[in-house]
């Protein structure tokens, strides 16, 4: 039987949720046939939380899953009570599964009396009771060296590479963009995996909601007619707005965008949704997307399959070389 088809043991795993993202949650259960088991939230009247794990989890492989999506702080908050409850209830290990770290991009001291949050973060996860976290496609790589337990981030790379080999389109005038510096080795890790040429963007961020992109891009993709965008995350959409902006006065007719972490805040989704050149917009559920009212343009990608193949491979000590964001070519998915 190969390691993909062994079951998990019910009795020795307990999978809990957050409320940031109880639908992935159950999509993983689901992929690893076990139960998704209850959380119990509620406030007091001084507005402290309250929070109890609805079985047993004593001598248990203990795996949580939250999302640090907005409101940030209250998801943060319920992370590392479950935490602390599984690591109190003497659980066996006890692993963070934290598909959206948002705080990765607080990753230096760039201005004085600040904080580097995601060490931070990753200092409160350990004093919080996690053996082990596992999170997917960091904003800035090195704060995986910030945590002091063993950290597994993840790539949706294949994912979203998988979707783009259904499309139909011709190889000669498609390139994969990079709307800045930082991401310009993913865009070209994704890029080879399709067999596309890529060009990278120059921004500078003026503000929370604006950002001046320059470099050579326009001489990058002359003779292009389809461009698609890789990013790790969208917040405010600004970048992606200026870059769409740049490439359709640069001759591009399509575009596509694509990122793990679909924050779409500030009606950003709405925004790049009312660019006509936007063709698709591709991203993954490490951050919720609501059903209702979806725009025909956005594709919501599962990363359960990531998640769970992951969590298996753990629960059997064996490598996850596979689903890991290397950093080398030849390790990649």
């Amino acid at each position: 039987m190969s390691l993909k088809a062994l079951p998990l043991t019910q009795s020795d795993v307990r999978l809990f949720s957050g409320r940031s993202n109880p639908d992935l949650a159950a999509a993983i259960a689901s992929n690893l046939s076990i139960r998704l088991e209850e959380t119990y939230f509620s406030r007091f009247s001084n507005d402290n939380l309250y929070v109890q794990l609805g079985a047993t989890v004593r001598g248990r492989a203990v795996f949580i899953v939250q999302s640090l999506i907005p409101p940030v702080s209250d998801h943060l908050m319920e992370l590392l009570m479950m935490l602390d409850i599984a690591k109190g209830a003497a659980a066996r290990e006890v692993h963070a599964i934290i598909p959206y770290f948002s705080y990765a991009r607080s990753d230096k001291k760039d201005a004085p009396r600040i904080s580097i949050t995601a060490r931070l973060v990753a200092d409160l996860l350990r004093t919080a009771g996690a053996t082990h976290v596992m999170t997917m496609t960091l904003h800035s790589p090195q704060v995986h060296g910030f945590f002091g337990m063993p950290t597994d981030p993840l790539t949706a790379r294949g994912l979203i590479a998988d979707h783009f080999r259904t499309r139909q389109y011709n190889q000669e005038d498609t390139v994969v963009v990079a709307p800045d510096v930082g991401s310009a080795k993913s865009a070209a890790r994704f890029a080879d995996m399709l067999g596309l040429r890529v060009a990278s963007a120059n921004k500078t961020r003026v503000s929370d909601m604006m950002v001046q992109i320059g470099g050579l891009i326009g001489r990058q993709v002359a003779g292009f007619k389809r461009a698609v965008i890789h990013d790790d995350e969208i917040a405010t959409g600004g970048t992606i707005e200026e870059l769409c902006r740049l490439l359709i006065d640069n001759g591009l007719q399509e575009i596509y965008v694509t990122c793990t972490h679909g924050l779409f805040l500030r009606k950003a989704l709405d925004r790049l949704v009312a660019i006509e050149a936007i063709k698709e917009i591709v991203t993954t559920d490490t951050v919720p997307q609501p059903k209702e009212d979806r725009p025909d343009k956005l594709i919501v990608l599962s990363t359960a399959t990531v998640f769970s193949g992951a969590i298996r491979q753990n629960y059997y000590r064996q490598s996850i070389g596979e689903l890991f964001d290397f950093g080398s070519d030849d390790q990649e998915e």
